[in-house]
């Protein structure tokens, strides 16, 4: 269950003055004549199984200014430990931690494999982790009954690392791994399915609550902003010991999988090649009750009985029905610019709630605020953007959905996640007329219009292992302007197998050393290698976002 990281004999340097340091076990006696005390780091004891595969990975953290006499530290906490000075660029480099971190029963899932990553990470001068904090488990089995317990250990061992803390506040759930939404509410929910978002054919989406019920009291006499809000205070004053020290920034999830959007995509195949269009989800009886409203009062009251009659669904392409068609959809007729307005208004409106009330509770702690915006890139070629307007995005090619997103934020003093900064548009199918690149360039530049700080993070390490991590140091290197924060997704099996782990390694050194050439780097190496080294058990890991 541990992971198992052993030094390779075969030690380089950049320089005569560099300080060069190996990970390794205390135990590995083979090495023990050729790694002097001084330059290795203890992890723990290697598995007789890791031992009969020969795996040997060398990790580098390599300083510019000369290697200092080793101390040992009277401090019990490594937290007052300087940590690697920041990137030329300013940006700060986090890794997530797993999903499932903290088990359902609130303990600390493979928590020696985590003790033992976190040293690696610290090791490479890493500045953090992110940690999701799931409302399911810390409020699981009735409405204000708090049990922050898994989350307290783990800060304290983020802390005791010497690392900085991230936290993300997940008010939705997970099919992969399995994290529910709070018992409580799920028995409210088998009663009134109208807390949910629908499609027109009445498929619910369960992993988080319909933004038509925010101010409505549906759970047990509170409205969820309500709820939202004590689990918010109580947070902060569980964690009091380590806000404005280790915790530097505040998550708010906004719908689901922690993004601000409709679940447009939840009935999609997931093994499609080109990806559908998605369907708009307005149809619960208090989506539709708003809708009504709000037709009613435009002097149309026969816009507001239902969603669009003639748009695609879930898996179909844009020209397979008339509203999303390039020329004559109906997307660009008066009901389509009705109806387009009224659902991004009403994702805004519940945007603008949540990061308010985040903001709010945090007001009187030094931490920042942030929101994810999904980077929703495939068919953006397209004159109407389809994929954007089913998800809450009224952006086509005749207006832009981003500037009033990036006002909301601007307005409640939060910053933006942007994922997906490792996509480029070579590597997707054409086929989907996809441009993650432009996307990106038209968020951040909207960000940039309304002084909104920007974050990122990456779509999937397994992408960025095959070539992302070059389009990543150019979105990080500041030409469409400065990035606050990178959160690196995510800490697991794959993420410290040989396949990977040494290439973001690489990645590191580039970001804290981008003036050195490629040349004075070295190689890592991996010997014998016939696996990729265990975080957990197979169901304990997975490397969605948050």
């Amino acid at each position: 269950m541990e992971i198992s990281v052993i030094g390779s004999t075969q030690a380089k340097f950049v320089k005569a003055d560099s300080a060069y340091r190996v990970l390794g076990f205390c135990s590995s006696r083979r090495y023990d004549d050729v790694l002097s005390r001084n330059s290795r780091v203890c992890l723990g004891q290697p598995s007789i199984r890791l031992r009969r595969l020969g795996l040997r990975l060398t990790v580098r953290a390599v300083h510019t200014e000369p290697a200092l006499p080793a101390r040992v530290s009277t401090d019990r906490s490594a937290a007052s430990a300087p940590s690697r000075s920041r990137p030329n660029n300013g940006v700060r480099l986090y890794v997530g931690l797993p999903l499932d971190a903290v088990s359902e029963a609130n303990t600390v899932n493979h928590a020696k494999a985590i003790s033992v990553g976190l040293k690696a990470l610290k090791l490479l001068g890493v500045e953090g982790v992110e940690l999701p904090v799931w409302w399911g488990i810390a409020e699981k089995e009735a409405m204000g009954s708090y049990n922050f317990s898994g989350y307290l250990n783990l800060a304290e061992m983020v802390q005791k690392a010497g690392l900085k803390l991230h936290v993300s506040l997940c008010f939705h759930g997970l099919k992969q791994p399995k994290i529910p939404l709070p018992e409580w509410v799920t028995r409210i929910g088998e009663n009134e399915p109208s807390i949910y978002f629908s499609d027109r054919s009445g498929l619910l989406y369960k992993d988080c609550l319909s933004l038509a019920v925010d101010e409505l009291p549906v759970l047990d006499g509170k409205t969820p902003i309500e709820v939202y809000q004590d689990f918010c205070q109580s947070f902060k004053s569980s964690f009091s010991q380590f806000i404005d020290s280790t915790i530097t920034g505040i998550s708010m999830s906004l719908g689901p999988n922690g993004e601000l959007r409709y679940p447009s995509d939840h009935g999609q195949s997931r093994n499609l090649k080109i990806p559908g269009v998605g369907e708009f989800q307005c149809y619960d009886k208090n989506m539709l009750a708003l809708l009504k409203q709000h037709a009613e009062a435009s002097g149309n009251p026969f816009w507001g009985l239902s969603g669009p009659h003639d748009a695609p669904s879930y898996d179909q392409t844009p020209s397979s029905n008339g509203f999303f068609k390039d020329h004559g959809g109906s997307w660009e007729s008066p009901y389509g610019d009705f109806f387009l307005n009224w659902y991004s208004s009403q994702l805004a409106s519940h945007g603008a709630r949540l990061l308010s009330l985040a903001s709010s509770v945090f007001s009187d702690a030094d931490v920042a605020v942030y929101g994810k915006v999904p980077l929703l890139h495939p068919w953006y070629r397209t004159r109407a953007r389809p994929l954007e307007l089913t998800a809450g995005f009224y952006n086509t090619e005749r207006r832009d959905g981003y500037e009033a997103i990036a006002e909301m934020f601007a307005r409640n003093s939060c910053k933006v996640i942007l994922p997906g900064m490792d996509l480029s548009d070579e590597d997707l199918p054409g086929e989907a007329l996809s441009s993650p690149q432009s996307l990106l360039r038209q968020v951040r530049a909207a960000c940039r219009k309304l002084g909104v700080d920007v974050s990122g993070q990456n779509s999937s390490d397994r992408r960025v292992a095959r070539g992302g991590f070059e389009q990543l140091k150019e979105n990080l290197s500041g030409q469409e302007g400065s990035v606050d924060l990178f959160i690196y997704e995510r800490m697991g099996a794959y993420f410290f197998s040989p396949e990977h782990f040494p290439s973001f390694t690489a990645f590191v050194r580039s970001i804290y050393q981008p003036q050195m050439d490629t040349d004075d780097i070295p190689d890592e190496e991996v010997v014998g290698a016939e696996e990729s080294v265990p975080m957990a058990s197979e169901s304990g890991v997975h490397m969605q976002a948050a």
